[in-house]
C-alpha cells in the first residue's frame, strides 16, 4: 500500500474513532506513517512560532472595482524576494504572514487577474521601506495609497506568482463571496488548515465570507467552525436556514493556529466589516473549538460590537480537552492549537475571566450521544466530555441550556436541534424588534474632508456622539471615506454632542451639538486638519508562546510608570500620573480636546509639528527607554508594543 493510501486509511479511522483522537494519536501515528509529513508538520508549528502577521488597509485614489495583489518582501541582488501575497477583491484590508526580519509592503492593482504588475496598473507601498518582522504577534496600521503616479521602487513586469489556470483569483479580502463546490472550502481544505495552519494561510487566508450580496434587509448569521473544519460542515443549517430572512456569514480559518490569533482575526475582520456595511444587529453560531474563539473575541473585543445579539454554541469543550494535554506531553509534534485546548492551559483557564457584552443573549447546545470510547472513562459526545460541554462556568452565562442525543458532528444535522435552534432565532428577532420599536430612531449624514494633498493615506475616521444625558451610554459608529454624506443611522432620538475622530487630524470643529428626531435626518460638516501624533503602549511581559503570529500583545497590567517624556527640537512634553484618563474615560475625548494622555502602560501625544522627536519611558524596577520617532502631521507609521528591560537586583 503507497503512502498517500494509507494516510487516507488512517484518515477514516480517525472519523470512526472520533476527532479527540487527533490530539494525540493522530500525531503519532501520522508521524510514523509519514517521516516526510513528520518533518512537515514538525516545520509547520516552528514556522508558526517565529512568524508575524502584518495588518493595514489599501485605498485608492481613484475609483478601482478589480483585484489588488499585496506582498511582502525583501531584496536581494536587486531581485524582489516574496516572502508572502494575498489577493483581494476590491481595495481593503490585507493580512500577510512573514518569519522573522525586515520587509517592505507593497500592492498594486491586478487588472488582468496576472499576478503581474503591467504597465498602467496602480501601485503603491508603505511609506517605510523597513517593516520588522520580531518573530511574534502582528504589525497593524501599515496603510498605503496605490496610483498611477511614478514609482521606483517595484519595477514594471514584477511577478509575484503563477497565475492560476482558472481567471479567477481567490479573495481574501473580507466579505467576499464564496461558492462552497470550490476545493479551497472543502472537507479536505479544512483538514489542511489543522495540520498545516500556516501554509494554509498563505493559500487561503483566515477570512469572513458570504455566500450572496450583503443585504441590508436581513440579519447576518456568522458560523465558526471547529477543529480541522471547513464551511461545509455547516451544510445542513445553510440548506434549512430562512434565507428570506437571514444571510448566512461563515468564519473560515485555520483550526490549528493559536486560538488568540484567530480570536484577532475574527475582531479585524468583523471591524472592517462593521465600517463596510454598519450593520445594527449580527448573530453567531459556532461548533465545538469555534466556540471557544468566539468567546475569546466576545470578552476580549465584544464591547466595540453592540451590534452583536446573539450567540449560540454547539459541543464546544468549554474546559478544554484532556486529550490535547496528552497530546502536548507525547506526541512527536505538537499542533499549536492544542497547546489552547489543554484542560489545564492558560487558554481554557483564563477563557472565563472577563464577562461576555451585557446585551448578548447566549445559549449553549451540547451532544451527549456519543459512543464508548477507549480514551476517555467519563461521558462523551463522541469527542468532548459532558463535563467539559457543561462547565459550569459557561451554563452560568447561558439564557439556555440544551442537550441533543447526537454525537459531536452529528449534532451539526440534527433536525432537532435545527428546529430548536430556529426557536432561539424567532426568540432573538422578536427581542430586537421589540428594543427598535421602542427606541423609535432617527438618521444622520455626516459630511468631511481631509485637508491634505498628495496620495496619503488617510485614517478612516470614528464617529462619536454623546449623549447630553449623562445615564445614556455614548455611540461610536466607525467610518470609511465613502461614508462621507451619506445617510448613517438608525439613532435613537435625543440630544447629542457630535464629532467625527481621524487619527493623525484635527477635527474642525471639534465638536457640533445635534438634535436626533424620529423619522428626521440631521447633517453635520467636518474638516480634518493634519497634525503630528505618537501613540503607543508597553507591552506585558510574556513567555516563550504567548504572543503567536497573529495575536495581540496585550497592554502591561503590572507597571508603575513614573513619567514619560517627548522631546523634539522647538518643544518638550511628560505625562506623569495626574495625566492619566479614567477607564471609563474615552480615549477619543482627550483626543479631540487635544490634550495628551495616558491609560494603565499606553500613551498618545497630539497636536505634534513635524520633525525628529525622542521618546523617554521611566518606570519603577525598569531601565529607562530611549527611541527617537519621526513625526510626520497626517501621516503615522506602525508602532510595535514597547519591550521594557529589568533593572538587575
Amino acid at each position: 500500500m503507497n503512502q498517500s493510501r494509507l494516510f487516507s486509511s488512517t484518515e477514516r479511522l480517525f472519523e470512526m474513532m472520533g476527532r479527540s483522537l487527533q490530539y494525540l494519536i493522530g500525531g503519532i501515528i501520522f508521524c510514523c506513517l509519514n517521516a516526510c509529513s513528520f518533518v512537515k508538520l514538525n516545520d509547520e508549528a516552528k514556522v508558526f512560532y517565529s512568524s508575524t502577521v502584518f495588518v493595514g488597509t489599501v485605498s485608492t485614489d481613484a475609483p478601482w472595482d478589480k483585484p489588488v495583489v499585496v506582498a511582502a518582501y525583501t531584496k536581494r541582488d536587486g531581485r524582489l524576494e516574496i516572502a508572502h501575497y494575498t489577493v483581494l477583491h476590491e481595495p481593503g484590508a490585507y493580512e500577510l504572514i512573514v518569519p522573522k526580519g525586515q520587509y517592505s509592503v507593497f500592492a498594486f492593482g491586478d487588472a488582468n487577474a496576472n499576478l503581474r504588475l503591467d504597465a498602467g496598473e496602480p501601485v503603491g507601498q508603505y511609506v517605510s521601506p523597513s517593516i520588522e518582522a520580531t518573530g511574534t504577534g502582528l504589525v497593524a496600521e501599515l496603510n498605503f495609497v496605490i496610483s498611477s503616479a511614478a514609482q521606483t521602487a517595484v519595477p514594471t513586469g514584477t511577478v509575484i506568482a503563477e497565475a492560476p489556470a482558472s481567471a479567477k483569483l481567490h479573495s481574501t479580502q473580507v466579505g467576499a463571496i464564496a461558492e462552497l463546490e470550490q476545493p479551497i472550502f472543502s472537507a479536505e481544505s479544512g483538514k489542511s488548515g489543522y495540520w498545516a495552519p500556516v501554509d494554509f494561510f498563505k493559500k487561503a487566508g483566515g477570512n469572513i465570507y458570504f455566500l450572496d450580496k450583503y443585504d441590508p434587509a436581513k440579519t447576518p448569521i456568522l458560523f465558526v467552525h471547529g477543529v480541522a473544519g471547513s464551511p461545509q460542515d455547516w451544510k445542513y443549517f445553510f440548506e434549512h436556514l430562512d434565507r428570506s430572512k437571514y444571510q448566512p456569514w461563515f468564519f473560515y480559518y485555520p483550526s490549528g493556529a493559536s486560538l488568540d490569533s484567530m480570536s484577532y482575526l475574527l475582531y479585524w475582520k468583523l471591524a472592517n466589516l462593521q465600517r463596510r456595511y454598519h450593520f445594527d444587529k449580527i448573530y453567531f453560531t459556532a461548533h465545538s473549538m469555534g466556540g471557544m474563539v468566539v468567546r475569546s473575541f466576545l470578552s476580549n473585543y465584544g464591547a466595540q460590537f453592540p451590534a452583536i445579539k446573539l450567540f449560540v454554541s454547539l459541543s464546544t469543550p468549554w474546559g478544554g480537552d484532556t486529550m490535547a494535554d496528552n497530546g502536548v506531553r507525547y506526541s512527536p509534534v505538537v499542533v499549536p492549537s492544542w497547546n489552547d485546548m489543554q484542560s489545564k492551559g492558560r487558554f481554557v483557564q483564563t477563557l472565563f475571566e472577563k464577562p461576555l457584552p451585557p446585551d448578548l443573549d447566549y445559549y449553549l447546545f451540547f451532544g451527549h450521544g456519543g459512543s464508548y470510547s477507549l480514551l476517555h472513562s467519563a461521558n462523551t459526545d463522541g469527542s468532548i466530555t459532558l463535563a467539559s460541554e457543561l462547565r459550569a462556568d459557561a451554563q452560568a452565562d447561558a439564557r439556555m441550556v440544551k442537550g441533543f442525543n447526537e454525537s459531536h458532528v452529528g449534532i451539526l444535522s440534527s433536525p432537532e436541534a435545527f428546529r430548536q435552534y430556529t426557536a432561539v432565532l424567532a426568540a432573538a428577532d422578536k427581542k430586537n424588534a421589540r428594543q427598535a420599536g421602542k427606541d423609535s430612531s432617527g438618521n444622520l449624514s455626516v459630511a468631511f474632508a481631509y485637508e491634505v494633498k498628495g496620495n496619503v493615506p488617510k485614517s478612516d475616521p470614528l464617529l462619536l456622539l454623546t449623549p447630553t444625558d449623562s445615564k445614556r451610554e455614548k455611540i461610536l459608529l466607525p467610518l470609511s471615506a465613502r461614508d462621507s454624506g451619506t445617510d448613517l443611522g438608525s439613532f435613537p432620538p435625543g440630544e447629542y454632542t457630535a464629532s467625527v475622530v481621524a487619527y493623525g487630524f484635527t477635527t474642525v470643529p471639534a465638536k457640533i451639538p445635534v438634535v436626533i428626531a424620529t423619522g428626521k435626518k440631521a447633517e453635520l460638516k467636518f474638516s480634518f486638519v493634519p497634525q503630528g501624533v505618537l501613540a503607543g503602549y508597553i507591552g506585558a511581559e510574556i513567555k516563550s508562546g504567548d504572543n503567536p503570529a497573529g495575536s495581540f500583545r496585550a497592554l502591561h497590567q503590572h507597571i508603575q510608570i513614573e513619567s514619560i517624556t517627548l522631546s523634539g527640537e522647538k518643544e518638550s512634553r511628560t505625562l506623569t500620573a495626574k495625566d492619566e484618563i479614567k477607564e471609563r474615560e474615552l480615549g477619543a475625548d482627550a483626543y479631540l480636546a487635544g490634550r495628551d494622555y495616558s491609560f494603565q502602560s499606553s500613551f498618545s501625544f497630539v497636536g505634534l509639528k513635524g520633525g525628529e522627536y525622542e521618546l523617554l519611558i521611566k518606570a519603577k524596577g525598569y531601565q529607562p527607554y530611549k527611541q527617537t520617532y519621526q513625526i510626520i502631521p497626517g501621516q503615522y507609521a506602525y508602532f510595535k508594543p514597547i519591550d521594557l528591560i529589568p533593572l538587575k537586583n
